[in-house]
């Protein structure tokens, strides 16, 4: 065979998202298609962001666009808006510029964890978790989230931990569910995890993947992992608070808090780690930009005001669906407890939802909040309509 071992079972994890691609093929051809899918956006950007970008794009100097790393400018700005939105004294070499947050999990990685070393995912999670992780040589364990509410499951996590367990990812807000935990949750996991570390003599990283962090409804507080458990990274990516996910940018920070030897040393490890991992650092333009765009946002306003048309209806009728407290996103369970039937007759329509199965819950559906209202309004109908027929079939 061709491809290697790692690499067959890297593409076997994410299958089931390539084979989705196909799908999204038919989205592309079809001009009146309803796309609820992933989170892109569906009206022009936001004026500040191309803004930023021609402003940046004229070279000031000769080495304008020569290698970059993490500019120190970037990583200043970076660190001056963690400090009072997480609350910690973060510094700028905390900090290291990134391709998004696939770039800065990258990294993490990386720096913390070697070959065969377990990685505790939550499920429902993130479905580029696993083929990450398969990717770097790494074991994905995956850990549920409680069933019902989607709350962290503390006592899963704590059944998931082994001796060979080296880093347990969470994430929140969280994809696909919009929950957001407390610090009560944290404090909790912190506990567990210093008590694991110390059984099997050796320390257990938490990444803390927030790159949803900014995007929250009725005032829900963000408490981070890395004011309870100071063995934390955390990785964030502009892409969402922007809606421009295909403009990568992001960055690593590693925690205030980590013990000040192994602090520097993972600090002096950054840049080279970045340069080994592929030139890991986000291209020149994005990182003169981050001054303006650290502080652009998408509207939030009118973001709650789709959730709630959306939640309101589907609930309204009956359907089971997650309030999220962040993300763009509503999970919901499929009437007859089929996703990807209800996904299918819901595309006969020309309306396209994700299904569960990409999250390892068949039962359970996608809708992202990111299409226009007026792509809402067209597609209730649909879902209703849909819903009643699965629900009497039922």
């Amino acid at each position: 065979m061709a491809m290697s071992a790692r690499a067959r079972e890297a593409k076997a994890a994410v299958d089931v998202v390539t084979a989705f691609f196909g799908r999204i093929q038919a989205i592309a051809d079809d001009p009146d298609a309803l796309d609820f899918t992933f989170g892109n956006p569906h009206e022009m950007a936001l004026p500040g962001l191309p803004a930023a970008l021609r402003a940046h794009a004229e070279p000031q100097s000769v080495d304008w666009f020569a290698y970059k790393t993490s500019e120190r400018g970037a990583q200043e700005v970076v660190a001056a808006g963690l400090v009072p939105e997480l609350g910690l004294t973060f510094e700028p070499e905390d900090i290291a510029m990134t391709q998004g947050a696939f770039g800065a999990m990258s990294l993490a990685l990386a720096l913390l964890a070697d070959a065969g070393d377990e990685v505790v995912i939550p499920v429902p999670g993130w479905f580029c978790y696993e083929p990450m992780l398969v990717a770097a040589n790494l074991v994905p364990v995956r850990a549920p989230l409680d069933a019902t509410t989607f709350d962290l499951d503390v006592d899963a996590i704590a059944r998931a931990i082994t001796p060979r367990t080296r880093v347990v990812i969470v994430n929140s807000p969280a994809n696909p569910t919009g929950r957001v935990y407390p610090k009560a949750a944290w404090d909790e996991l912190a506990d567990v995890l210093e008590r694991a570390s110390n059984e099997h003599g050796r320390r257990i990283w938490l990444l803390s993947d927030e790159p949803y962090r900014r995007i929250r409804f009725d005032g829900v507080e963000f408490a981070s992992p890395a004011a309870s458990y100071p063995w934390t990274v955390i990785d964030y990516s502009y892409g969402k608070v922007l809606l421009a996910p295909g403009q990568r940018l992001g960055y690593l920070a590693l925690s205030p808090l980590i013990p000040a030897a192994e602090r520097d040393e993972l600090r002096e490890a950054l840049m080279p780690l970045g340069l080994a991992i592929g030139w890991g650092f986000p291209d020149a333009v994005m990182q003169y930009s981050v001054p303006a765009l650290e502080t652009l946002s998408i509207d939030l306003a009118e973001l709650t005001r789709k959730r709630d048309r959306l939640y309101g209806a589907l609930t309204d009728a009956g359907l089971e669906v997650t309030r999220p407290e962040g993300t763009f996103y509503l999970w919901g369970r499929a009437p007859g407890g089929d996703a990807v039937a209800f996904c299918d007759a819901l595309a006969a329509r020309g309306v396209y939802l994700m299904p569960g199965t990409l999250f390892d819950r068949p039962e359970h559906f996608r809708i992202s909040l990111t299409a226009t209202m007026e792509m809402i309004d067209r597609a209730l109908p649909h879902l209703l309509d849909v819903s009643a027929q699965l629900d009497r079939a039922a």
